[in-house]
């Protein structure tokens, strides 16, 4: 006998049957309402790893909508928050950044990649000590968080510690190999460590995990690549030969120093720019034609200060440079075109060529001192109070960290003898502590890559530097992001000429030092 729906006969034991009926479906919703729970987090964690792929390859803006989607699904997904945070960093949007690590730090002191990033973040900023105690940290948490090893390795490549940066650099490589941020950073120290075709081979690597996107970075690399091949075939870079000191006079050309150099054979005494500022040397284009010196290679076109910012990358090679009694062999440069065509310049000496003396560029006496590094003799210095940590950036600038007046916190600037001016960075411009500060006065830029017209400028009423201050210095305003996509930390400014001409500046690169003493007073760091 078959029963409609509403003819069920009476039976003492409905109401239980209609209980164990409804929790049987409560029991089948919450197993769909599970299952749909799990299915979720498996497509999370899906979007997590296509995230990390695009943030390997270098495609940041697609990774952070991929990690900004994960957290607002899952708003405690504390290790998507921390690689949203990453790419952040990654994108020099720093404060965001800082503001999603920090908490997590916080409410979860165990958590050894938080520290890792968050480390990274604050390096990038240029808080180096602070930095330093979250990459401890997290390794104190976990031996194995590789990105703690390659912050370490980071913040000793800008110390110029290298051996030990390599060290930590290849631990962080070895946990994860196929991470080309690691590969990269291998390949930066490397080449600073004169293992030039071992650099090429992690360049190679590089672009075997993540070929970059962007065509004129991917030249760029295989430019540098045949270029570190090149000269990883000859004998000694920068090879010293000559008396172990000399010391030539300065010419102030636009308040930057320069000297006379003599290049190879050649018996043309050419004028050179004295350049903190280059990592490299570098070679008026109009000046290698006439000394018949050709290109060794190109890649691709740099970023550089004026015109459109760009130019081209065109690798060259000196038999040797004479600077006094001193002969330097074996050394790499760039060769480009100058835009200031009403200046005899022929060519700038960058920090890789003067880092293995004892330099000194005096203003006061307008001399050059050069005292070699390589004998067994050393000099003994007279070591004063006003010195700053040496800090090389990735591309070879030296940083130092200034205080302006109205900030409260030190600024990381670099610190170029090249440059006539100094410059803030459009950014720090904005904050109302400098706005104030503005100058009517506009002014004509000529830098790397071309000539700017009608820069802003500003007059910073107090500038401190290695415990010297300096009262209404001039700065120009400047677009300094193309110099900090390179610049592994932040630069807020350029301390110019403008300010240094007023001391005598003795580079230790053995202590990684850099002192800075008074023209008008005693010498305070000086060979004894």
């Amino acid at each position: 006998m078959s029963w409609g729906i509403f003819h069920v006969p009476f039976n003492p034991f409905r109401k239980e049957q209609f209980s164990l009926a409804w929790t049987g479906l409560l029991i089948l919703a919450l197993f769909v309402s599970a299952s749909a729970d799990e299915l979720q987090k498996q497509d999370l964690r899906q979007l997590t790893k296509q995230g990390e792929k695009l943030k390997r390859k270098g495609e940041y803006d697609r990774a952070e909508q991929i990690f900004r989607y994960i957290v607002e699904k899952n708003p405690q997904d504390s290790e998507a928050k921390l690689k949203l945070a990453h790419v952040l960093m990654k994108q020099m949007r720093l404060l965001e950044a800082y503001d999603l690590a920090f908490p997590i730090v916080k409410d979860e002191p165990k958590n050894s990649y938080a520290f890792a990033v968050l480390g990274m973040i604050l390096l990038s900023a240029g808080n180096f000590k602070d930095a330093n105690a979250c990459f401890i940290n997290a390794l104190n948490l976990n031996r194995k968080e590789d990105l703690a090893w390659a912050g370490l390795g980071l913040l000793d490549f800008y110390e110029n510690r290298i051996e030990r940066s390599l060290e930590y650099l290849k631990e962080a490589h070895f946990l994860e190999p196929n991470d080309p941020d690691y590969t990269f950073a291998l390949a930066q120290v490397s080449a600073r460590a004169e293992r030039y075709k071992e650099a090429a081979d992690y360049y190679q690597k590089f672009l075997d995990i993540a070929p970059p996107t962007d065509v004129d970075r991917k030249e760029r690399i295989k430019g540098l690549m045949r270029f570190l091949r090149y000269i990883g075939d000859k004998r000694k870079l920068y090879a010293i030969d000559g008396k172990e000191k000399t010391t030539v006079p300065i010419k102030i050309m636009r308040e930057r120093p320069v000297i006379q150099v003599y290049i190879g054979k050649h018996k043309e005494p050419l004028n050179f720019v004295l350049d903190t500022g280059s990592g490299i040397s570098v070679l008026n284009e109009e000046t290698a034609k006439r000394l018949n010196i050709k290109p060794i290679t190109k890649g691709g076109m740099a970023r550089g200060i004026g015109g459109d910012g760009k130019f081209e990358i065109v690798y060259g090679f000196l038999p040797s440079i004479r600077i006094g009694e001193v002969e330097i062999e074996n050394v790499p440069i760039y060769i480009r075109k100058f835009h200031n065509t009403q200046e005899p310049v022929d060519g700038y000496i960058g920090i890789a060529m003067i880092s293995k003396f004892l330099t000194t560029i005096d203003y006061g006496s307008l001399t050059f001192s050069l005292f070699r590094r390589d004998l067994k003799e050393q000099p003994e210095i007279k070591k004063g109070p006003n010195f700053f940590g040496l800090r090389l950036t990735p591309s070879g600038y030296l940083s130092g960290e200034v205080w302006l007046e109205g900030i409260d916190a030190p600024l990381n600037f670099i610190v170029d003898t090249g440059a006539s001016i100094s410059v803030i960075s459009q950014e720090l411009a904005k904050l109302d502590q400098i706005s104030r500060y503005a100058s009517e006065e506009r002014m004509r830029v000529i830098g790397a890559a071309g000539i700017t017209e009608n820069v802003p400028s500003y007059v910073l009423p107090r500038i401190t530097f290695a415990n010297q201050t300096r009262e209404n210095i001039k700065a120009i305003v400047l677009d300094l992001s193309i110099i900090n996509e390179t610049s592994g930390f932040q630069q807020a400014g350029i301390l110019g000429a403008n300010f240094l001409k007023h001391y005598r500046l003795t580079f230790d690169f053995v202590d990684s030092k850099v002192y800075l003493d008074p023209i008008d007073t005693p010498t305070s760091a000086q060979l004894k």
